[in-house]
C-alpha cells in the first residue's frame, strides 16, 4: 500500500487540477456530478496503475475522453492519461498504450473541431493537436527507456548473482585441490616413516616372545601408539579426500588416549562430571584433540609425572580440562607451540576459550570451555 501511495496522491492532484481548470476554463462547460464521479474513477484508477496497469489505463482513458466531451477542461484532461500511458508502457503494454494514445487523441480533435467556431482559424487546432501528440510520443518512449533501464539493472544484478556463485564455486574448487594436495604430501611424508615404526615395532615384539621373553612396556607402547597413529592417519587422509569433515574420533574414546598414556609410563585418571549427551560433532573432536594434544605434551615435557583429565558437561558449556604435577612452574614460562597453537585456533573457531599455562603449585593445566547453546 505504500508503494500506491504516490500514484493515489497523484490521482487527488489531477482530479482537482481538472475540477479548478474546468471552472475557470472560458468555454468549459458547467460540471455536474456525473463529472465528479468520472473524476474519482479517474484518481481510483490511478491509485491502482502499479498493480493494474492495463486496467487503470482503460479506465483514466475512457473517464478523461468522456469528461473532455462534457465539460472540455482543455488539454489538463490528457494529464492522468499520460501518466497511465507512462506506467503501462514501463510495464510492457506497448501495444495497449499505443491504442490508448490514438483513441485519446482521435476523440480529443473530434471534439475540438465539432465545438471550434467558424471564425477560429483551424491552426490553433492542429497546434494543440500537435503538442498533445508529441507529449504522448514522449511518454510511450519515456515508459519503454524506463522499462529498458529496468532490465538492465536486473541483468546487472543477475550477472553479479552469478559471478559471486561462480567465484564460491572456484573457491570450492580450489579448497578441494588443496586438500587433496596436502593428503597427497602426508601420505608421501608420514605414512612410509609410522609404517615403518609400527612393523618394527611389530617385530621387535614378536622376537622377543618367540624367545619366550615378555616385551617391555616402552615397545608395546611404541606398538600401540604406531598403529592408532596410522589409524587416525588413514581417517585423516580420508577426510582431506572427502568434502565433508567428518572424522570418528571424539570424547567417547578418550578412554582410549588414556590407555595409551599409561602403557607409555604416565598415570591417567579420568573423571566426568554432568550428564554426557550427543554434542556437535566439531566440538566433539575438537575435545578430543584437546585432551590428546595435552596428553602428548605432559608425555614429552613433564617428566615424572601424573595427568588428570577431567570432562565436565553443563547445559550450555562443555569444559576440557587435562593437568599434570610435572616440572612446569611459574618462574619457567612454557613458549607455546605448534601443538598449542592449533588447539587455541580449533577452539576459538568453534567460540571458546583456551586457558594453557602453568600452576602455582608446580605442573601445568590445560582447560578448553566450549559453548553449546544455540547462538554459539
Amino acid at each position: 500500500m505504500r508503494r500506491d501511495l504516490p500514484y493515489a496522491l497523484s490521482g487527488l492532484v489531477l482530479g482537482l487540477l481538472l475540477l479548478g481548470n474546468a471552472a475557470l476554463a472560458p468555454d468549459a462547460a458547467p460540471v455536474r456530478a456525473l463529472d465528479v464521479a468520472l473524476v474519482l474513477v479517474m484518481a481510483a484508477a490511478l491509485a491502482v496503475c502499479r498493480r493494474y496497469p492495463v486496467v487503470a489505463l482503460i479506465a483514466v482513458t475512457a473517464t478523461m475522453l468522456a469528461l473532455h466531451l462534457r465539460v472540455h477542461p482543455g488539454v489538463s484532461a490528457a494529464f492522468p492519461v499520460l501518466g497511465a500511458v507512462y506506467v503501462a508502457a514501463w510495464r510492457g503494454h506497448r501495444s495497449v498504450t499505443a491504442l490508448a494514445s490514438l483513441v485519446f487523441l482521435g476523440g480529443f480533435l473530434a471534439r475540438d473541431i465539432s465545438v471550434a467556431p467558424a471564425g477560429r482559424p483551424g491552426q490553433q487546432i492542429v497546434e494543440r493537436t500537435a503538442l498533445l501528440l508529441g507529449w504522448f510520443l514522449a511518454a510511450n518512449i519515456a515508459g519503454l527507456i524506463a522499462r529498458q533501464r529496468r532490465a538492465y539493472l536486473e541483468q546487472v544484478e543477475q550477472r553479479a548473482v552469478e559471478a559471486e556463485r561462480t567465484r564460491e564455486e572456484m573457491a570450492l574448487r580450489r579448497a578441494g585441490e588443496e586438500r587433496l594436495r596436502i593428503a597427497r604430501d602426508l601420505h608421501d611424508s608420514l605414512t612410509h616413516n609410522i609404517s615403518v615404526i609400527k612393523v618394527q615395532a611389530g617385530i621387535a615384539v614378536h622376537l622377543a616372545r618367540k624367545h619366550g621373553e615378555e616385551p617391555s612396556a616402552t615397545l608395546l607402547a611404541i606398538q600401540e601408539a604406531s598403529s592408532a597413529a596410522m589409524r587416525e592417519l588413514r581417517a585423516t587422509l580420508d577426510v582431506l579426500r572427502s568434502p565433508s569433515d567428518e572424522d570418528c574420533v571424539g570424547l567417547a574414546r578418550v578412554g582410549e588416549l588414556a590407555e595409551r598414556t599409561r602403557a607409555a609410563g604416565v598415570p591417567v585418571q579420568v573423571s566426568v562430571t554432568g550428564q554426557p549427551r550427543g554434542l556437535p560433532a566439531e566440538v566433539d573432536q575438537a575435545g578430543y584433540r584437546v585432551v590428546q594434544e595435552a596428553l602428548t605434551n605432559v608425555a614429552r615435557h613433564a617428566g615424572p609425572a601424573t595427568a588428570q583429565i577431567h570432562v565436565e558437561y553443563a547445559p550450555a558449556q562443555l569444559t576440557v580440562s587435562v593437568t599434570d604435577d610435572g616440572q612446569a612452574t611459574p618462574a619457567r614460562p612454557v613458549t607455546p607451540g605448534v601443538g598449542l597453537r592449533g588447539m587455541r585456533e580449533r577452539i576459538t573457531g568453534l567460540g571458546g576459550t583456551l586457558h594453557a599455562a602453568a600452576r602455582d603449585d608446580g605442573g601445568f593445566a590445560v582447560r578448553a570451555r566450549f559453548p553449546l547453546d544455540e547462538q554459539a
